[in-house]
């Protein structure tokens, strides 16, 4: 199989656009057995009971971040040496929010009375395994079916200072299994996004790979009119709930983009809530990226923006997904 071939600009016009509703038809390729068996190996790899929380840009020094995962209230911050501290979210002296705590000199200070927490165990308040990878923030709760991890499967990204990274989070109504369904499904692509994705073909399944259990996906990302980035894409479930979608040929190879879906917890109806916390770690070997990255806080906005353009589609459909499974009217 021949990778994308990599054009000199990082842009080529698209000479005889088809109209979507003239697109060959995938709903034969995707076939639904073929997409839940590859959802139930990803469930069946282990995680390590850790969970990607959120940004990890977003824990400042002087407060606290606070987070649902699992149905457990967790508080996350950075101790006196900048490393992530976590634990339960309620105050061991009289249960006030941790929340709403501020953060001296790396310990976490409740404000209801004063109690000092610096990431050490205290009374019966016990600290949870808590890492930051440099993109994202990860807590492990213990007491799952699987195993605990030493420390979490966070995917291959690129390496060096050539990378620029943003991350988007969701919240849906639905299941982690929904999530990645959607992302095990790469044939809704042109169809379902046109706005981002044309000229789309999975030119190989996980029936046809090897070890990796992998979809390939050649793919255009529209940029504007004609203007299009055509690539070579590789989708992989290394855990029960990330899926990761890697470049790799054409441009930005080495590019990945990790969706993790997190459970939170049922709303008030007592649906259950799902967070997509989703990681674009792009890089490219053109002399211009050096200036790209100097942009970063320019471009990390309009990277979050395109993620959500396509969650706002991708949420809905995994709610509808898991509602249709509730009722156990889903096909199949």
């Amino acid at each position: 199989m021949k990778p994308a071939r990599r054009s000199r600009l990082p842009l080529l016009l698209r000479r005889s656009p088809v109209a979507w509703e003239r697109q060959r038809p995938t709903w034969r390729e995707a076939r639904p057995t073929l997409i839940a068996d590859a959802l139930k190996r990803a469930q069946a790899r282990p995680g390590g009971d850790w969970y990607a929380v959120a940004d990890s840009r977003a824990l400042r020094s002087d407060r606290p971040l606070a987070r649902t995962v699992a149905g457990r209230e967790v508080v996350l911050w950075r101790n006196a040496a900048g490393s992530v501290a976590a634990g339960p979210g309620s105050c061991p002296h009289l249960g006030a929010p941790l929340a709403d705590s501020p953060v001296h000199c790396g310990t976490l200070v409740c404000h209801w009375h004063g109690l000092a927490l610096t990431g050490r165990p205290f009374a019966d308040w016990e600290p949870w395994p808590a890492h930051d990878d440099g993109v994202l923030l990860w807590v492990r709760l213990d007491g799952g079916a699987q195993e605990p991890g030493e420390g979490p499967p966070v995917p291959e990204r690129p390496t060096g200072g050539r990378a620029l990274a943003a991350v988007y989070t969701a919240v849906g109504v639905c299941e982690p299994e929904d999530v990645v369904a959607n992302r095990l499904d790469p044939w809704h692509g042109a169809w379902f996004h046109p706005h981002s994705f044309v000229d789309l073909t999975v030119v190989r399944t996980p029936e046809e790979a090897d070890e990796d259990d992998s979809f390939w996906v050649d793919v255009s990302f529209k940029v504007a009119g004609r203007l299009v980035v055509p690539v070579r894409a590789v989708f992989t479930a290394p855990g029960p709930r990330t899926v990761v979608m890697r470049i790799a040929g054409g441009e930005g190879e080495g590019s990945v983009v990790e969706t993790h879906a997190t459970p939170l917890g049922p709303d008030a109806l007592g649906r259950p809530r799902t967070a997509v916390v989703e990681a674009v770690v792009a890089t490219s070997d053109r002399p211009g990226f050096t200036a790209v990255r100097r942009a970063a806080p320019l471009l990390r906005p309009l990277m979050r923006a395109a993620a959500g353009r396509l969650w706002r589609d991708d949420l809905a459909y995994a709610e509808r997904r898991w509602a249709l499974r509730a009722s156990g009217r889903f096909p199949g």
